[in-house]
């Protein structure tokens, strides 16, 4: 999971943003009370998605409970979703083994001084385990996970011999993994196989993004790349992620679900957005200032540093309500939209 969705909080959508805030504070607090604090640093935004699918099929196996005022929340109160939930387990679980297979890829580059890369080794065993753990106790075996992480280490140490989509594969088949396995929590065997489908879908999409998003710094670092590796146009990534994205949306249609609107926002309108950012002209500029803001933590993994409340001190909606600091709050949105294009309804709003 790459950190490649970051929801809007317009006015417009309130329904929207409490209940994904429900899950992000929920993955959060899940993986404190199983892991203590540190574990917080592996909470990412793409990860949730896996407590919003089980709870989209199954929202009675899914118990929310009232938290205690957060530095991040602004200090306010708020409802999440609650450990108990098995979909929530499952998240934290992925989110501590792929956050440990980033912590390893961060040594493999040679990041960091000798004693830091000796802490995220240690770190990466550590948050390992730990996410097999948690897998097992809902009946999930993380070894699909690790097994992907390690053929990613191999593919990218055969330069030259594998192509983009070699490269992407053991992404793909991870985030398909997960996917389907909600469906297993949720009682309903039937929607397995599309959800193997939009899982392949979304972790190439995410893959490739990270990858564009990624690909000066790695130059600068003479780290790996896999754009850079396979000599891959950021044209070709761009007709590959747009592929991804229409399969991802056909997977999703033939989902049986209790409530998609957060999931067809989330893994439709948010991904297309997330796709525009990444190759827009102005993307770096204008990532600056979204609601999910990403930034490195200590450990070396992407972390969120907001929840559509924080804001740097450099940030023009630094001090303004919540519902003031989407970047379509501005104005530049038309008002025929009051869902901030979840519904569709307005085009223009993208």
């Amino acid at each position: 999971m790459f950190g490649i969705i970051r929801p809007c909080s317009r006015h417009g959508c309130p329904s929207l943003l409490r209940a994904w805030r429900a899950h992000l504070c929920g993955l959060c607090l899940t993986l404190r009370d199983s892991q203590g604090q540190g574990a917080r640093l592996a909470t990412n935004y793409d990860g949730l998605i896996i407590s919003v699918l089980a709870e989209a099929q199954s929202p009675h196996d899914s118990p929310h409970r009232i938290a205690g005022p957060c530095a991040l929340r602004g200090f306010r109160s708020a409802e999440v979703v609650d450990a108990r939930a098995r979909g929530v387990q499952l998240a934290a679980a992925v989110s501590l083994v792929l956050a440990a297979g980033k912590l390893r890829d961060h040594v493999a580059d040679g990041d960091g001084a000798p004693g830091t890369r000796a802490a995220r080794t240690m770190l990466a065993s550590r948050w390992e385990t730990a996410g097999a753990r948690m897998g097992a106790s809902v009946g999930f075996d993380a070894a699909v996970l690790t097994a992907a992480v390690d053929r990613q280490f191999e593919l990218e140490g055969a330069l030259g011999t594998a192509g983009l989509l070699d490269l992407t594969a053991p992404t793909e088949e991870a985030v398909a993994a997960a996917f389907a396995y909600t469906a297993t929590l949720a009682g309903r065997p039937g929607n397995a196989a599309a959800l193997a489908e939009a899982g392949r879908f979304f972790g190439r999409i995410a893959h490739l993004l990270d990858a564009v998003e990624d690909q000066e710094e790695d130059a600068a670092r003479e780290a790996f790349n896999p754009l850079t590796a396979t000599a891959t146009p950021r044209a070709e990534a761009r007709r590959l992620c747009d592929d991804a994205a229409r399969g991802l949306a056909l997977a999703l249609r033939e989902l049986e679900l209790a409530d998609r609107h957060l999931v067809d926002m989330l893994l439709d309108t948010e991904v297309r957005r997330a796709i525009e950012r990444a190759f827009g002209e102005h993307a770096a500029a204008a990532s600056y200032d979204r609601p999910g803001w990403v930034r490195k933590s200590a450990a070396g993994v992407g972390t969120f540093f907001t929840c559509g409340l924080w804001r740097p001190r450099w940030s023009r909606r630094r001090g303004r309500p919540s519902e003031e600091r989407c970047y379509l709050g501005d104005g530049s949105c038309c008002e025929c939209c009051e869902c901030c294009n979840c519904c569709r309804c307005c085009e223009s709003c993208d």
